[in-house]
């Protein structure tokens, strides 16, 4: 009765002052609330960097992935080899067992080496003469391993008998004047630096092995001198790529030496892709890189300053002048999109990113029936099949911006989609376009991993020399 009679003196009795004190609650309230919200905020946004986090970590590029993954290969392998060692029950010419694949038939085009085994030409029971009736013939594969030859290039001299001229077969062209390489060797080398990720330094040891001295700057000097002289070819594949109605681009950082100062600086390697496979068209498909030490807009602007037609691409800024021109227009990625809810799907188990996943996977699913058919029917089928889809996820996703938080990572991934809806949806009326922008994406995976291989470029002209290989390289994988 005390205490209630003592808290009843500290409150005011006018209405004034009672009003005054019920604002001043209010507000700070009010106050806590809006604390409370965004601290709520800033623990959905750190969930969801958390999870991108997890992902770039835990990605094809991690190595604590390829670790594991090369121990659980090792364990395989020990596996089988145990299996191969235990008695076989079975001789080694039985039947393929029910359920195991039957063993392949050896590649035709690998060449055959006949080794016959004849008896001898009389029986060893009677001593009566043998008549062949028939063989059995097994194939067993080997390998010859890789090896070095000298080549000796002999050109006579002849002297004419009446004048006296000297008469003599001018000596063959070699790809690097003076040099030593052949051209097999020379290629060689850059598959295995650029396709098979083999550093310099590592392939000079393997060379060692054979007992030829080849020195990590003499196999650098062979690769400036090589990538020189193909450099016409990537002009070609540059040509053949623009030409297209529709390419598409992306890039990525390369770590590059600063000289003098023993640290790296990040550059970029442009890639340009025309694939017309997925819409039918015959043209062969091919990429080509370009090098940047920089990732200014300058860069692409340049690199299809003569370009018309459909660029696949990200959000980057570089790219709107080239929008902005007429002469390009752009092709968003639904990936991109995809990629961001799927963030916030794995961060907290979002019901509205699960439901905006679902919703995208069906328009995929509509391009996994129009993959390979001609331009006019993917126009055809996705209007009919696709529009509709992308007209109710529009209201859908409109409809759930306006009842969220707008400073959520849904409010976000929402805006990401509505603010390029138009490139986006861009697909839906033209064949020709590709609902995402993976394949510039694929190009670039063999970047990645010869990244992690070599750490850094030397110099700008060693990233200029890795983009004409890649180009090359990128283009013979895409025609198989």
């Amino acid at each position: 009765m005390q205490k209630d009679t003592a808290r009843s003196q500290e409150l005011p009795t006018d209405v004034a002052a009672l009003r005054a004190l019920l604002r001043e609650s209010q507000a700070e309230a009010e106050s806590l609330r809006q604390r409370l919200s965004h601290r709520e905020f800033e623990l959905e946004k750190l969930k969801l960097e958390l999870a991108r986090l997890r992902r770039l970590r835990f990605g094809r590029s991690s190595e604590q992935l390829d670790d594991q993954i090369n121990q659980l290969e090792l364990a395989i392998e020990e596996l089988e080899c145990e299996k191969a060692d235990a008695p076989q029950s079975e001789p080694a010419c039985a039947p393929t067992a029910r359920g195991k694949p039957a063993r392949k038939a050896l590649p035709e085009h690998l060449p055959r080496e006949e080794q016959v085994h004849a008896p001898a030409c009389t029986c060893p029971d009677c001593g009566g003469a043998l008549t062949d009736f028939g063989e059995d013939i097994s194939e067993v594969l080997e390998y010859v391993p890789a090896s070095f030859k000298v080549i000796r290039h002999v050109r006579p001299k002849r002297r004419c008998n009446d004048c006296e001229a000297i008469i003599q077969v001018p000596a063959p062209m070699r790809p690097i004047a003076r040099g030593l390489a052949g051209p097999g060797l020379l290629a060689q080398v850059l598959v295995a630096k650029f396709c098979d990720h083999l550093p310099l330094y590592r392939q000079s040891a393997i060379y060692a092995r054979e007992g030829v001295e080849l020195s990590r700057s003499t196999l650098a000097d062979w690769v400036g001198s090589t990538t020189a002289l193909l450099a016409p070819l990537g002009d070609a594949l540059a040509a053949h790529v623009l030409s297209a109605r529709s390419i598409h681009g992306d890039d990525t950082p390369v770590p590059v030496l600063a000289p003098g100062t023993g640290k790296t600086r990040t550059a970029r390697l442009w890639t340009y892709v025309r694939d017309e496979q997925p819409h039918g068209g015959e043209a062969p498909p091919a990429v080509f890189f370009r090098y940047s030490p920089n990732r200014k807009g300058e860069h692409p602007q340049q690199h299809l300053k003569d370009f018309e037609g459909v660029l696949h691409a990200d959000g980057f800024a570089g790219f709107r002048p080239l929008y902005d021109s007429g002469r390009v227009e752009e092709a968003a990625c639904w990936a991109h999109v995809r990629r961001k809810f799927h963030d916030i799907a794995q961060a907290n188990g979002t019901p509205l990113a699960v439901e905006a996943l679902q919703r995208i996977a069906r328009l995929y699913a509509i391009e996994a029936d129009l993959r390979g058919k001609p331009p006019d029917v993917r126009c055809k089928e996705r209007q009919a099949r696709a529009g509709p889809a992308l007209e109710n996820l529009e209201r859908w996703l409109r409809e759930k911006l306006r009842k969220v938080s707008a400073k959520s990572a849904f409010a976000g991934a929402v805006r990401y989609a509505l603010e390029r809806w138009q490139a986006l949806t861009r697909y839906c009326d033209n064949g020709c376009i590709e609902i995402d922008n993976n394949a510039a994406e694929r190009a670039l995976r063999t970047v990645a991993l010869g990244r992690k291989n070599y750490l850094f470029a030397g110099s700008d002209r060693g990233g200029e020399s890795a983009a004409l290989v890649y180009s090359l390289i990128g283009t013979a994988k895409l025609n198989g």
